[in-house]
């Protein structure tokens, strides 16, 4: 089924809303819609309309038709399927069902549509799950609010607690005689100012001008933090509490609840400075990187799809009077392995001696700075293989239904050719309301509410344990949901074995001191 437009018009063939599927200009879809009402009348009353080129299944909705256009090869029960999940998410968008309901309703018909149909064809989704994926609900919206509130809240406090000291400084300087009255005027006038000082100084440290990062998980605890400004002399003693800006409980048990979902809050600003990740940056003269990105695909039932190795020996050079060497590797024994030199590495050379040099000797390697990533590149090679022995790392999945719920079993094995390092397996999960009941593991697991994906971390396979399983449990689904699983993980050994055995320097000397790198990373790795 390919579906080229979701439509509302008017009875008149005025165009509401319209939401296209396929490339077409404004002209044709303006034409197609204005054209509509003209072939409903003609004939008996149908469901749907055929012309030349399109086909029109519509449903009448008081006084507008929901419309959609198809081309003659689609599946007419598709259609319907379609037009009649449709029409039952326009009135959840559009309660008033007139030319200007819909006209306000417009932007989320037409995200409502999207979820529906994606390039032309139907999604498999209900009305709930349209509605929940375009509510786009901000965990970092709710705190944002949470701490404007409690800001405003304590604000009040403030001005309320400023506002009876007023009042008891007015009655003060009633009670005394003309004397006394004169010096209680000055005390309540120096409170006064003193007051509205205070108040000043309290509102401007945590009230609504502060501009101290808004939106940042940090403020309710940072707030606390800040100093709140003099308290008049009257109140020090028996105040115990004062203006104590992010000590909101709500802000608090907000916070506690986004942990349990599995969100990350960070509680400081500064250690996330000190905790950023720190690049190594090569130190020795010279640094040859041997770095393998592994593409595989392997099929749910077993067998491989696709298994590709794409490697690259990279080079960087500091220091210009280091340019002129050549480079001698060892590879390994490893059938299906294809070299392919740099244009300016001398290819016989290579060939006869395993040794990479450029066509002209007296012309030195280009230098990159201590900050730049990678080098220059002077070999790649390729291996592809069908072979089910050469995946490092494969992922048995077996969903199977046990009474009102989903049972599944998830389980790896390794190779013994690869120890491997922070394996991630990521197994998307259906839309759940509670994280998913484990029931046994290896390793640690994370669930991520928001993707729906259930994160299963091993630090380290090697020998000790090249097997291992996860199981859980999730409401009644179809198995599909559980695909594609995708895999994450680094080795310290590559499938060509390829080393640099020695670095020779032309204009002779000492060999010139050098560091060698080697890992594996995957690139793509999914099991579907």
């Amino acid at each position: 089924m390919v579906v080229l437009a979701a439509s509302i018009i008017s009875k008149s063939g005025k165009a509401l809303v319209s939401r296209q599927f396929v490339d077409m200009s404004r002209i044709r879809i303006e034409g197609l819609l204005a054209a509509f009402p003209k072939l409903v009348g003609i004939g008996k009353q149908h469901t749907y309309v055929e012309t030349e080129n399109v086909r029109y299944v519509y449903q009448p909705i008081e006084g507008l038709y929901l419309l959609v256009v198809t081309n003659k090869q689609s599946n007419i029960l598709e259609d319907l399927e379609t037009l009649r999940l449709l029409s039952k998410l326009v009135p959840e968008y559009a309660p008033s069902l007139d030319e200007e309901g819909i006209g306000r309703s417009a932007f989320e018909l037409i995200f409502a549509f999207d979820e529906v149909i994606s390039l032309g064809h139907k999604e498999s989704v209900t009305v709930a799950q349209v509605k929940q994926y375009c509510e786009m609900e901000s965990h970092e919206e709710k705190l944002h609010k949470l701490v404007m509130q409690s800001k405003i809240n304590d604000t009040k406090d403030v001005m309320k607690r400023k506002a009876s000291e007023i009042d008891k400084s007015k009655i003060d300087k009633n009670r005394g005689d003309k004397g006394g009255f004169m010096s209680m005027q000055s005390m309540g006038s120096g409170r006064l100012e003193s007051s509205f000082s205070d108040m000043s100084i309290s509102s401007g440290g945590g009230g609504f001008g502060s501009g101290s990062g808004f939106g940042l998980s940090t403020d309710v605890d940072s707030f606390a933090s800040k100093p709140k400004g003099r308290p008049p002399a009257s109140a020090a003693a028996p105040s115990k509490g004062g203006m104590q800006l992010g000590k909101s409980k709500k802000a608090n048990q907000f916070l506690e609840s986004l942990k349990a979902e599995g969100e990350v809050i960070v509680e400081d600003v500064q250690p996330i400075v000190s905790q950023s990740k720190s690049v190594a940056l090569p130190t020795d003269p010279i640094t040859l990187t041997v770095e393998e990105k592994l593409n595989v695909t392997l099929k749910r039932d077993g067998g491989v799809s696709n298994f590709d190795v794409q490697g690259t020996l990279l080079l960087q050079i500091l220091n210009q009077e280091d340019g002129l060497i050549q480079v001698q590797i060892e590879t390994g024994e490893i059938p299906g392995v294809i070299f392919k030199t740099h244009p300016n590495i001398n290819k016989e050379l290579f060939n006869n001696e395993n040794i990479l040099g450029l066509k002209d000797p007296n012309r030195p390697f280009p230098t990159s700075q201590a900050g730049d990533a990678g080098g220059v590149g002077l070999l790649k090679w390729r291996m592809q293989s069908v072979d089910e022995a050469m995946v490092p790392l494969t992922i048995n999945c077996w969903p199977s239904d046990s009474r009102n719920e989903t049972y599944v079993s998830l389980e790896y094995e390794a190779s013994a050719m690869f120890d491997l390092r922070n394996v991630i397996i990521s197994v998307p999960l259906p839309a759940l309301r509670e994280s998913p009941i484990i029931k046994q593991h290896d390793g640690e697991f994370r669930y991520d509410p928001r993707n729906s994906i259930l994160e299963w971390s091993i630090l380290l396979i090697d020998n000790s344990n090249r097997s291992g399983s996860l199981e859980f449990a999730v409401p009644p689904v179809d198995s599909s949901v559980f695909f594609p699983i995708s895999v994450r993980f680094t080795a310290a050994n590559t499938f060509s074995d390829l080393k640099v055995a020695n670095i020779i320097p032309l204009q002779g000397g000492s060999t010139p001191k050098f560091s060698q790198r080697t890992q594996l990373i995957t690139e793509s790795y999914q099991v579907v």
